[in-house]
């Protein structure tokens, strides 16, 4: 599986595309909002959330049935800005279930900054 062409597919709310990628009795997991999704819930929620989105796979891993990315996605505006960690286990080269955690990217809390630890890792971020 092309794992850059997905997320370009992804990110461009492709639904025929994105569709392609899975077996079709696959589900997608976001474990930070508690739901499941089948494929065509997904590719629902994926494709007719507002706006055009754009992002950037920061970090791919892959073992003999599993592709796991970090990818940053934001809109065109990069008002907000998101990352996304996805456990994407395959099967005959296609997606049987994929786990999402998404995160809001932002500042660090108050708290820390109090104490002043910790460093930016890019000066990109909000």
């Amino acid at each position: 599986m092309n794992i850059q062409q997905f997320w370009s597919d992804i990110l461009a709310q492709r639904a025929d595309e994105i569709r392609e990628y899975f077996h079709a009795d696959a589900y997608v997991n976001w474990h930070c909002s508690n739901e499941n999704f089948t494929v065509d819930e997904f590719i629902r929620a994926n494709c007719e959330y507002p706006g055009d989105w754009d992002g950037e796979v920061e970090k791919i891993v892959t073992t003999d049935d599993m592709i796991i990315t970090a990818t940053q996605v934001y809109p065109k505006d990069r008002s907000p800005s998101f990352h996304v960690t996805s456990f994407i286990k395959l099967k005959d080269d296609k997606i049987v279930a994929m786990d999402e955690y998404w995160a809001d990217d932002g500042e660090a809390p108050k708290w820390r900054q109090d104490m002043k630890i910790g460093r930016k890792i890019t000066a990109s971020y909000k």
